[in-house]
């Protein structure tokens, strides 16, 4: 049976600890359940795949109305949240989380955590939101801001156009910072 914890650093950031079963034929895991996370309503819901080379980090990004839920289907992965919730009794807690073939977890990222990963291995990380797309709801903060604490492990990262000018959160405006502090 799939066991559920929440983080101790960061409120309402779940991990469910995924429990393979093998035979000779192979392997089999659940990796989600929509009731594993009953505060979150998966009425509407969107699955998506991310590829990535060793050394590429992806992030930090956070949304207003949409939840993740990741599972490195490959590969080893660093996820890195912060919790940007001002009204959150975390506020502004860092957490690394190592995912993938080493350690079979799924992370559930409520609504106002930024969230990232650096791919440690060539990588695929697959993600569930409750919410389709969204451009207008995608937010990103530095993900080497001195300010959030987070430690990578990792100094020079291969990062995309927009992820390399992602803002401080010193310098992201107050109304498109999280409002919210309920998962």
């Amino acid at each position: 049976m799939t066991h559920i914890e929440e983080s101790t650093v960061i409120s309402g950031v779940f991990m469910a600890r995924l429990r393979p079963f093998a035979d000779e034929r192979g392997r089999f895991m659940e990796t989600f359940r929509k009731e594993w996370f009953p505060q979150r309503s998966w009425d509407i819901m969107q699955a998506n795949r991310s590829d990535s080379q060793a050394g590429v980090l992806r992030g930090l990004h956070y949304h207003h109305q949409q939840v993740d839920y990741w599972y490195a289907l490959r590969g080893q992965i660093r996820a890195g949240l912060v919790d940007l919730r001002p009204s959150s009794p975390t506020y502004l807690a860092a957490q690394t989380i190592e995912m993938g073939e080493q350690n079979e977890i799924g992370l559930f990222i409520p609504i106002g955590v930024a969230h990232g990963f650096v791919a440690l291995t060539d990588a695929t990380l697959t993600y569930i939101v409750d919410n389709y797309y969204n451009g207008a709801d995608e937010f990103g903060v530095a993900w080497n801001d001195p300010a959030l604490q987070l430690d990578w492990g990792i100094d020079n990262p291969i990062l995309s156009p927009r992820d390399a000018q992602n803002p401080l959160l010193k310098d992201i405006p107050s109304d498109q910072l999280p409002k919210v502090s309920s998962i």
